[in-house]
């Protein structure tokens, strides 16, 4: 009785853990550097923090950049230009905000 009951929870247990569907079979041979098929890689939550912080840096670097070297030729026509807050040469570009 006890053998009946585990293997009924224990199909239970593979099939939600799977959605009801077998694992198809796949080439052994196929590398893909997203991991493959049924992929479940070490550590992928320290992985995946450390290329958002990479990420951010980056962005954080580019921002910077083009906050610095943003230059406006003619003033602007509609005040309000929300890099006009952090433009590095707002103030020399438009006369308005001086």
């Amino acid at each position: 009785n006890k053998q009946k009951k585990k293997k009924k929870t224990e199909h239970w247990r593979t099939s939600s853990r799977i959605m009801g569907a077998p694992r198809m079979p796949y080439p052994k041979w196929v590398w893909t550097p997203a991991g493959g098929w049924y992929c479940h890689p070490k550590n992928w939550k320290r992985n995946t923090a450390i290329a958002s912080v990479v990420y951010a840096m980056m962005t954080y670097g580019v921002f910077c950049l083009s906050a610095s070297n943003e230059r406006r030729l003619n003033p602007p026509i509609h005040p309000g230009i929300p890099s006009q807050s952090w433009c590095k040469w707002a103030k020399v570009d438009d006369p308005r905000l001086q």
